[in-house]
């Protein structure tokens, strides 16, 4: 519930700091006393539009704070928790204090939104706000007028939180069925076009049978052989350095070791063993020269020049990057290629048996979604039923027993699945005998508005997350048993849900827990609003002043005492 208000520099308010009780609290004053400035400040601090037309003449800025209890189940702290925004929750009394609503405007028009001092959208301001604070009045359009909301408050008044669940869970299931086959339904149209395509892809890559690394090794391969004379040459005379002798006679490179070693050899024993490490490495020299000399001659034998060899693996490569530019991919990625295409032709077979398959998980989970809409149909026009004849039994005392209420609950015209079923629904009224119910906006005039929105709010009042009410004239054009109907209807209302009501009537101020007179007087050359709480015996001279008019007499403090007595 709203629990404070703080209004710097707002049109004719200076300073004003108001703070508020729980159930019915009642703002009375003169016309125009500034009573609407209040719910202006309010209105700004849960997210209205302002501008700098209404900062008090000669000051930079304005400012207004609202402040809240709210309990820790409110569903506005999990709304602001997703912003960042967190507040100190009292655990033991479920209350949650110190939810810090503040607007700013300056001068320059630039407008700036807090929630516990924390910076926020003005839309996020809004959203909160409207999770509040609810006004209602004569130009009222917000709340219960909102089209939009009706739904969800008959829903809520209902009591199908499990049967929106299984709605929602049905929606759920359909709209991935209708992906599910409008995907495949995609993906077989998309084959069928590339059919031919693919199965002469298949054919030509089957054909040549292209392999991961291929086109490297070819490469490799005919640069070697397109060298290969020159190699083979290079190759023979390098033999004949190590095993013959050279074209000029000298001894080759192993004749000339095994010498070497055997001289050494010789005269080893002589040498006291001076020369065994030396006749160690001359052994291993001549090893090696002998296993190089074998590895040389097979490398030779391999190296024939063969033209047709090399004609077969040049067409070999040259067809493999022919075919990879054809495609427009790598060779290496041909075989990839070859068995992408072969999916897809599998999938071209199995598609239209997979379609079919996923045609009937759609019938399925169309089946059990409109038995899912249905079952919520039934309860909401068993529900709407229930909520009008319950609004009806409000509007009479409330004078308007000629009035008709009526929950319009209809399929939506368009018959699109949604989430919450398949209906539109609105209230409607008809304030005269047989005349057709129309929209609350459009049918009821300015008090006959105010009165249904009294009605709705006492039977829908458990049905809402707002804390606080506002009703701004809600008796306007009433008077006598009238007006002392609302003032009942609000004081049973304020037993579940926090009032704060602007009125002129005498028979509702009587029932104010907290009651604050608003009053305009001249200070220097200013003229400046402000608002107090009335003590008892003010209370009683207040109620007096609103009996008689300019001049309270004994028989309207009579009169007031009266009032006060009845209305406790």
């Amino acid at each position: 519930m709203l629990i404070g208000l703080s209004i710097r520099d707002l049109l004719l308010i200076d300073q004003l700091d108001i703070e508020f009780g729980g159930a019915l609290t009642v703002l009375t004053g003169e016309t125009g006393a500034g009573k609407s400035i209040l719910l202006d400040a309010l209105g700004l601090a849960t997210g209205a539009r302002g501008d700098s037309g209404i900062i008090r003449a000669g000051c930079r800025q304005l400012s207004v704070s609202a402040e809240f209890a709210l309990r820790t189940d409110h569903p506005v702290w999990r709304l602001i928790e997703e912003q960042g925004i967190v507040g100190d929750a009292d655990q033991d009394t479920q209350q949650a204090p110190g939810l810090l609503l503040r607007r700013v405007v300056t001068q320059e028009g630039r407008s700036r939104a807090f929630i516990n001092d924390q910076p926020v959208s003005i839309a996020t301001l809004r959203e909160v706000g409207a999770m509040l604070v609810e006004v209602h009045g004569q130009q009222d359009s917000h709340g219960l007028l909102n089209p939009a909301g009706h739904r969800a408050l008959l829903d809520s008044f209902a009591g199908i939180a499990a049967e929106l669940g299984t709605c929602r869970a049905a929606y759920d299931r359909l709209s991935g069925a209708l992906a599910a086959v409008n995907g495949a339904e995609e993906a077989l149209s998309s084959a069928q076009a590339e059919e031919a395509y693919l199965r002469h892809l298949v054919e030509e890559l089957e054909a040549l049978a292209p392999e991961i690394g291929e086109e490297d090794r070819l490469a490799q391969e005919r640069a070697m052989m397109m060298n290969a004379e020159k190699l083979a040459g290079d190759m023979q005379r390098a033999l004949a350095d190590i095993s013959g002798t050279d074209p000029n006679g000298d001894m080759a490179v192993d004749g000339l070791l095994a010498g070497a070693l055997r001289r050494l050899e010789r005269i080893a024993p002589q040498a006291g063993g001076r020369l065994d490490s030396a006749i160690d490495a001359l052994e291993r020299a001549c090893s090696e020269a002998i296993e190089g000399r074998a590895l040389l001659e097979e490398a030779c034998r391999s190296l024939e020049f063969e033209p047709h060899k090399l004609e077969q693996v040049e067409a070999r490569l040259f067809d493999l990057r022919a075919m990879a530019r054809k495609h427009n991919v790598v060779a290496d990625n041909l075989p990839e290629l070859y068995e992408t295409a072969i999916t897809q032709l599998g999938r071209l077979d199995q598609g239209v048996e997979e379609i079919d398959r996923l045609r009937a998980e759609v019938a399925a989970a169309r089946a059990a979604y409109q038995q899912a809409a249905q079952t919520l149909s039934d309860k909401r026009q068993a529900a709407a039923a229930k909520l009008d004849a319950l609004v009806a039994a409000e509007l009479a005392p409330l004078k308007l027993d000629k009035a008709r209420f009526a929950t319009c609950v209809n399929y939506a015209v368009d018959q699109k699945p949604r989430p919450h079923g398949l209906d539109d629904v609105a209230f409607q009224v008809a304030t005269n005998p047989g005349a057709a119910p129309g929209p609350l906006s459009k049918i009821a005039s300015g008090g006959e508005l105010s009165r249904f929105m009294l009605a709705l709010r006492v039977v829908l009042s458990k049905a809402s997350t707002v804390t606080t009410l506002i009703f701004d004239e809600i008796d306007a054009a009433v008077g006598g048993a009238t007006a002392d109907a609302i003032g009942d209807r609000l004081s049973k209302l304020a037993g579940i849900v926090q009032i704060l009501a602007v009125t002129h009537s005498p028979q509702v101020a009587a029932r104010g827990l907290g009651h604050f007179q608003v009053a305009k007087f001249q200070r220097k050359e200013e003229t400046v609003t402000a608002v107090r709480k009335l003590a008892p015996d003010e209370r009683r001279e207040e109620i007096a002043r609103m009996l008689a008019g300019a001049e309270v007499t004994d028989a309207a403090r009579v009169a007031a005492d009266s009032l006060l007595t009845l209305a406790q």
